[in-house]
C-alpha cells in the first residue's frame, strides 16, 4: 500500500524515488542515493532544474547531501541531510563523497577565505554564518592568526568557533542578521527569509529545525496559552510566516514589509498582518 508523503522532505517523483521509500510510494524507478557535500560557499536548492526556477532553500558550505539524479545539463536532484529538503542543485556546487569532518563553523555573518595566511592576498571566496569547515592547522603573520582549512584556504581564527559549541541564547545569533535583505528561500547573510532565520539561529543551539513555517509550527517547542506572557526566544507564527521574540513585546523577523530582517513591536506586526486577513496562528516556546 502506498501513502501520500510530503514531497518537500521525501525524495519521491512519479518517475524516480529514494530506494528507502520503496513500498511507501509508487515510482517507475527506485535508486539508492550517492553521498556528496556542498563545496560552494552557498548552494541554491530550486524547485526545477533551471536557474530561474523558484528558490526553495539554500545549503551552506560543508553540508551533506544525497544525490539521486544528475542531468546532462548540470543539475542534481538531491536531498539535504540536515533538514531533509528535496530539490534541484547545480552540480558545480557539489563534490562527491561525504564532507571532511567539520571541526569549526563560521560564527560571523560573513568571512573571507584567503589563498594562504595573508589578509593582503585577494580572497578566493566568502563563507557565511553557519558554514562548516575542517581546520587542519593554524598559521600566523604580523596581521592575524589563521585557521588553515581542508582542502585549502585560510580564515582568520576569530571568525570561527568549534563546530560542537552550543549557543545558550539562539536569539543572539538571529540578532546578528538584522538588516540582511529579505530573500524568499534565503538562508545566509546575503539574503534570508523568516523560517530560514529561525532555522539558522536554532542550529547554533543544537536544534535542527525543519525548513518551512508549517513544519516548524507543528514541531518546535510547545504551544503557549493565550494568557501566557511572551518572553525572549518565543516563536510567533502566522500562516506562512514566523518571527522570534527579543523580549516580551518586540519581534525580530525577516519580512517582506521591511524587505529585511527587522525588529518591531509585535503589536504592530500583528495589526499589519490582521489587516490582510492573517491572524497569529500559534505561539510556541522552546525548552
Amino acid at each position: 500500500m502506498t501513502v501520500a508523503l510530503d514531497r518537500r522532505i521525501h525524495a519521491a517523483r512519479p518517475d524516480l524515488a529514494d530506494e528507502r521509500l520503496r513500498g511507501r510510494v509508487e515510482a517507475d524507478r527506485f535508486v539508492r542515493g550517492e553521498p556528496a557535500h556542498v563545496d560552494a560557499p552557498l548552494a541554491d536548492l530550486r524547485r526545477h532544474p533551471s536557474p530561474d526556477a523558484p528558490l526553495e532553500t539554500q545549503s551552506l558550505h560543508g553540508e551533506s547531501v544525497t544525490i539521486f539524479e544528475e542531468t546532462p545539463e548540470g543539475w542534481c536532484w538531491v536531498q539535504l541531510e540536515r533538514d531533509r529538503y528535496v530539490g534541484w542543485m547545480p552540480a558545480a556546487a557539489i563534490l562527491a563523497g561525504p564532507p571532511p569532518e567539520a571541526t569549526h563553523r563560521v560564527r560571523v555573518p560573513r568571512t573571507f577565505v584567503f589563498p594562504g595566511p595573508d589578509i593582503k592576498r585577494p580572497p578566493m571566496r566568502e563563507l557565511t554564518l553557519g558554514a562548516r569547515v575542517s581546520v587542519r592547522a593554524e598559521a600566523e603573520d604580523h596581521n592575524a592568526t589563521y585557521a588553515l582549512m581542508l582542502p585549502f584556504g585560510a580564515v582568520v581564527v576569530q571568525h570561527l568557533e568549534p563546530a560542537d559549541v552550543r549557543t545558550a541564547d539562539f536569539v543572539s545569533v538571529a540578532e546578528e542578521l538584522r538588516g540582511v535583505p529579505y530573500l524568499w528561500g534565503g538562508k545566509s547573510a546575503s539574503g534570508i527569509d523568516c523560517s530560514g532565520l529561525v532555522q539558522l539561529a536554532l542550529s547554533f543551539a543544537g536544534i535542527e529545525a525543519p525548513r518551512d513555517t508549517d513544519l516548524q509550527a507543528a514541531s518546535l517547542g510547545r504551544p503557549l496559552r493565550a494568557d501566557e506572557p511572551l518572553q525572549r526566544g518565543d516563536l510567533v507564527f502566522w500562516r506562512g510566516h514566523v518571527g522570534v521574540m527579543l523580549d516580551g513585546e518586540t519581534l525580530l523577523h525577516a519580512n517582506a514589509h521591511h524587505m529585511m530582517t527587522a525588529a518591531e513591536p509585535l503589536a504592530e506586526a500583528e495589526r499589519r498582518a490582521l489587516a490582510k486577513g492573517s491572524p497569529v496562528t500559534v505561539r510556541r516556546r522552546l525548552g
